[in-house]
């Protein structure tokens, strides 16, 4: 199977990408990682006419499903929930999607420290990585490999942060340890202006999207 050559975004609108440069990097796949306005997302995917496959971070509204039809949602639910993300975006939230002949699989959400949206402990992290091999198990092909994992947080000890905001998830590292996927792609922890380090956790290359990054997988 010949790469495909991957964009990666997250947390941070970056204004070049209005431009010419989106067209420069001609990605087969787009990936977002989280904390971005669904505006910027439906432009990317807009322009760039390729699938984009997405998972929500900690500062993303909370996807609650509608109430039951027939019934008047209360104004608060209006006004602290949404039922649909980006138009014409692909959901990885808990989810194995296929896109560009690549398998991703999706964990959203980082460790809880407030009571904010999309934040987990990492005992809900665990169950909800539970579910997402379980999914697998029952997909007719699930002997494909998992290609990419995005995540918003980053596993522990692979580019996450020492303040309980920006903690690694445990369960990430499971899903490393159990699907040895080709690339984990997360955000959530900004390099404010440091050197940005990639990281390797047995064979799966760990990346920090936070901006955007241009990879091949």
């Amino acid at each position: 199977m010949a790469a495909v050559r991957v964009l990666a975004v997250a947390d941070e609108v970056v204004e070049a990408l209005y431009g010419p440069r989106l067209a420069s990097i001609a990605p087969g796949l787009v990936v977002a990682c989280g904390d971005l306005p669904f505006e910027y997302l439906e432009y990317i995917v807009t322009m760039t006419n390729v699938p984009l496959v997405y998972v929500l971070g900690n500062h993303d509204p909370e996807l609650a499903r509608a109430p039951v039809a027939g019934q008047l949602a209360p104004l608060s639910w209006v006004t602290e929930h949404r039922t649909q993300g980006p138009s014409g975006c692909l959901s990885a939230e808990g989810r194995l999607v296929e896109a560009a002949g690549l398998t991703i699989a999706g964990l959203g959400g980082s460790i809880r420290y407030s009571r904010g949206p999309n934040q987990y402990t990492q005992g809900q992290m665990w169950r909800r990585a539970g579910a997402l091999v379980r999914r697998r198990a029952l997909r007719v092909g699930r002997r494909r490999p998992v290609d990419i994992v995005i995540s918003h947080a980053a596993p522990v000890g692979a580019g996450d942060g020492p303040d309980p905001a920006h903690q690694g998830v445990e369960a990430l590292n499971w899903l490393i340890e159990r699907w040895s996927p080709r690339l984990l792609v997360h955000g959530h922890v900004h390099p404010y202006g440091a050197r940005r380090t990639d990281h390797v956790v047995g064979t799966t290359k760990v990346v920090n999207a936070v901006g955007y990054r241009a990879l091949e997988v």
